[in-house]
């Protein structure tokens, strides 16, 4: 890569490196040892909930607990260098633990959405084969279903308060079992989270284990985790990533981002860490600042970060734009935003302009986006603080070559749109079990992104669309986001989403779906508003006003899912 192909690089900011050597460590668990050994008795994870009740683990106490995590699973549960190990759990102090331990085992992690369906799991958990699950009480009853057929031969279980004080722990328990009676009897042999690291403890004591001996033979390019897609354009895949993928991404990711103090900050974790963009920036990028990462088990309603946003000083979080979205319309945010916040980062979706300044209004403090994918460890791109451009993605993070390619392959000219394909170290192993689909997007070095995108002349790069999402009106392109954008700008609308549907006259017809916050807001307001900004064939020919859209596990608006229901329905007429 040359300075010439790499325009952006003009932009970093100062001491940013434009490629970075290998990885810091040879593995995950060495970062994590390595961290905690720096970091000691100082918080590490701070899991919150939404009456503010705690618990706190400090890294000492996370290194030694995924440690003993390690030996139970290599020694008492029997499993080898490269088994499977399926995560399932929303943001707890559990988490942090069982991935660390899983990792420092030699083992491979398999995250699973904890609110899968007992049909879901069964897919995945068919796929991955894992040798070892691990899920929140919460959940367990899906079990017996979801591995009908294909046993997993070792569960263990933890609880969302788990290493909470006695006290808390004892109420919240207490509610879950008798008042909201969202834990039910686990009916599969298991044993808890806490009684599986006691015993990991016991064997390492006194059979002088020394947990470095698992990793010792793991190399940078083994897999690290099975990262299934979310199967927003078809069914999941498990995207092998690599130890080097996820820590140089973490590194990359850090490098680009200034102002932030190692060991000084205090981050917010609302986005779910079983997802990649939580998982690599918050659980990784945060553990290696040094930073106190405050966990939000579950942030709907939003008023569940009330209370974490009263009671820490908050200077960092990331999210997606439903999320900052959402905050900008409650009440007790904007009257109080948080004083100590440096920025947030967005990702997982694009960040809408309107939401993008509204938030820049009411805290003072800019959102800075992100763009990747599972496939890359997610991140390609960062905006660059302090040279942030409205609307673009960023630029390219270190050591990654990003250009925009025509149906051919080839790179189309400067400000010309084509699909994003990325060359560098962030980008996965392929898919597991599935040579096919990985030859399907590795093409000649490059990996195919599915979205469309524009590169100005300084290399900030627009995200247009998802390919696949593109909607072709009487030959003509019309890319959904820059719909939504629009309706985003129209004070009477909280949210929409855009789709294609059939149309006799026009091939395909713009379809737009919209949440109201007047209710007095008619279709023609909607149409007459777009014609003010858009062209006349971008305009959409029907409007469906809904109560809520439907939405994945991180907030993403699953367009899938509105095209399905606009099918069934059509099929009905």
């Amino acid at each position: 890569m040359t300075a010439q192909e790499r325009p952006w690089t003009a932009f970093y900011g100062v001491g940013v490196r434009p490629d970075l050597p290998e990885a810091s460590y040879r593995t995950i668990g060495d970062l994590v040892h390595s961290v905690a050994n720096t970091y000691g008795k100082a918080p590490a994870f701070t899991a919150c909930m939404p009456n503010g009740m705690n618990g706190t683990l400090t890294f000492e106490q996370v290194d030694q607990m995924s440690d003993a995590f390690a030996v139970y699973l290599r020694e008492v549960a029997g499993l080898q260098q490269g088994d499977r190990v399926a995560l399932q759990m929303p943001n707890c102090l559990s988490f942090p633990i069982a991935a660390f331990g899983i990792l420092k085992a030699g083992c491979v992690l398999v995250n699973v959405n904890p609110l899968y369906t007992a049909d879901e799991m069964a897919k995945q958990f068919v796929d991955a084969e894992p040798h070892a699950l691990i899920i929140v009480d919460m959940f367990a009853d899906k079990i017996p279903q979801a591995t009908r057929g294909h046993p997993i031969p070792n569960i263990i279980v933890t609880r969302v308060a788990e290493f909470l004080p006695t006290l808390p722990k004892w109420i919240i328990g207490l509610v879950q079992k008798h008042w909201d009676k969202s834990v039910k009897a686990i009916e599969v042999p298991h044993i808890r989270l806490p009684d599986a690291i006691a015993a990991g403890r016991v064997h390492m004591q006194s059979e002088k284990i020394e947990v470095y001996a698992y990793r010792r033979n793991v190399q940078p390019d083994d897999i690290a985790c099975l990262q299934y897609t979310g199967g927003t354009t078809g069914v999941a895949k498990g995207a092998m990533l690599t130890h080097a993928n996820l820590i140089m991404n973490m590194e990359q990711v850090m490098e680009l981002i200034s102002g932030v103090e190692k060991g000084k900050e205090v981050a917010l974790t609302a986005l779910p860490m079983y997802h990649i963009f939580a998982f690599t920036v918050n659980l990784l990028g945060f553990y290696w600042l040094g930073a106190r990462n405050i966990l939000i088990p579950n942030p709907r309603p939003l008023v569940s970060l009330k209370r974490a946003m009263e009671n820490y000083k908050i200077t960092w979080m990331s999210g997606v734009n439903t999320l900052f979205n959402g905050l900008t319309n409650e009440v007790w945010f904007t009257d109080s935003p948080p004083k100590h916040l440096k920025f947030a980062s967005a990702g997982g979706m694009a960040l809408q302009t309107a939401v993008e300044e509204r938030w820049q209004e009411i805290t003072g403090k800019p959102v800075v986006q992100g763009y990747g994918l599972t496939e890359t460890s997610p991140a390609l791109t960062f905006e660059p603080l302090g040279k942030k451009r409205s609307g673009t993605i960023g630029v390219p993070v270190p050591s990654t070559l990003v250009a925009c390619l025509d149906e051919y392959g080839h790179e189309v000219p400067v400000g010309q749109s084509g699909e994003i394909a990325a060359k560098g170290p962030q980008i996965m192993a392929g898919y597991w079990n599935k040579p096919e689909e990985t030859a399907a997007v590795m093409k000649d070095g490059w990996f195919l992104t599915g979205d469309i995108g524009v590169m100005d002349a300084d290399g900030y790069f627009t995200i247009v669309d998802r390919k696949k999402d593109m909607v072709v009106v009487s030959g003509f392109n019309v890319y959904p986001n820059e719909i939504e954008e629009c309706l985003a700008t129209h004070p009477a609308i909280v949210e929409a989403a855009v789709i294609g549907v059939p149309d006799d006259a026009t091939g395909e017809a713009v379809k737009a779906f919209v949440v109201k916050r007047d209710p007095s807001l008619s279709e023609a307001e909607v149409r007459a508003h777009c014609k003010a900004h858009l062209t006349a064939y971008k305009i959409p020919k029907r409007v469906e006003f809904r109560d809520e859209l439907p939405k994945s596990n991180v907030g993403k608006i699953l367009r899938k899912d509105l095209r399905a229901s606009e099918i069934a329905h059509q099929a009905q007429e």
